[in-house]
């Protein structure tokens, strides 16, 4: 019992840790939907202050999808916890798969602008990716 309680800290740990990322951008969002095209982008794409989100962010999150998984199956035997832990186990990864969908495509965009000009419509893609973020949080 001492290693699934263990297990069981690691996952709350990853997957707190991923949520405060993702919290991050929503307690945001308010202000920086606020900004101008070219304050938005020095943020966002030239300045990069999101750099770490994607690496330590990406192995917080991927992490967490994989402890809460395992302790899932740790917890198979013990009726309801099974069912709230793979519960939260299936929310972990709808919001990876949003991110995967939504918010990493438009990143690939965002380098293009680094040696391209800004498209007009900049904004479809500013909000894209900002309500992505919002919508990963509440997952």
């Amino acid at each position: 019992m001492t290693f699934i309680r263990s297990w069981r800290f690691i996952t709350l740990m990853l997957a707190s840790f991923s949520l405060s990322l993702s919290i991050t951008h929503l307690l945001e969002l308010p202000q920086r939907m606020q900004f101008d095209q070219q304050l938005w982008v020095r943020v966002t794409v030239v300045k990069n202050v999101y750099k770490l989100f994607g690496s330590v962010g990406a192995a917080f999150e991927i992490t967490a999808v994989l402890t809460a998984i395992i302790l899932a199956f740790l917890v198979r035997k013990h009726g309801s916890t099974f069912y709230w832990t793979m519960g939260g186990a299936i929310f972990l990864v709808l919001a990876l798969v949003s991110w995967i969908v939504f918010v990493a495509p438009m990143n690939a965009e965002f380098a293009k602008w680094l040696t391209n000009p800004i498209p007009v419509d900049w904004t479809r893609y500013r909000d894209q990716w900002e309500y992505a973020h919002a919508v990963n949080a509440l997952i």
